[in-house]
């Protein structure tokens, strides 16, 4: 229990203070952090699924995963109001497109995931103590803007889709930088 309250708490460190409405796990390692992360809050949780396994309206969203397969997510429309601002969180963010696919679901129904960057290429990184240590490559410890929530995942990698996300949403990860290119080489 320890190792996954550390977890839960580096996430969460970028997101000290920023108001966070719900978190939503992403299908299906997600569920088991994003759950630890919503009870640590004390707020709701909303699953997002393969497709075909809600038995509720839902809208969908192709993407390719890692492995270049095709697949589609979905998300029960009611669950998701305007302006709700939500923490998405994963297991892993390796092309970084389920995570897109996600953000692109919640943003469609009217949900925050973050706030954009001011500038291309800027973004928040690794939590403050990874960090402070050395900064993910692409990322910056300063945000350019606020963000009522965003992207966390136990290692985002250093991959075209992962960097397109970190351009555009605040993230944290738990990775320390020294392991960082073992886990983008997948040692």
């Amino acid at each position: 229990p320890q190792g996954l309250q550390d977890c839960v708490a580096e996430l969460l460190q970028p997101f000290q203070g920023d108001s966070i409405d719900m978190v939503a796990g992403i299908d299906a390692m997600g569920f088991i952090l994003g759950a630890a992360v919503a009870a640590t809050l004390r707020k709701g949780f909303l699953a997002i699924r393969k497709a075909g396994h809600l038995c509720v309206q839902t809208v969908t969203q192709p993407y390719t995963d890692y492995s270049g397969r095709e697949k589609v997510m979905e998300v029960r429309t009611d669950a998701i109001s305007p302006g709700l601002r939500i923490l998405l969180v994963d297991q892993w963010v390796e092309t970084g497109g389920t995570m897109r696919a996600a953000i692109q679901l919640v943003e469609r129904l009217g949900g925050v995931v973050a706030g954009r960057r001011g500038l291309p290429g800027a973004s928040w990184g690794a939590s403050p103590r990874v960090a402070a240590a050395s900064p993910v490559p692409g990322c910056s410890a300063e945000p350019l803007a606020p963000c009522p929530a965003g992207v966390a995942a136990i290692c985002i990698e250093d991959s075209e889709g992962a960097r397109w996300i970190r351009e555009r949403y605040k993230c944290a990860h738990c990775v320390p930088p020294h392991l960082q290119p073992r886990f983008d080489q997948h040692q």
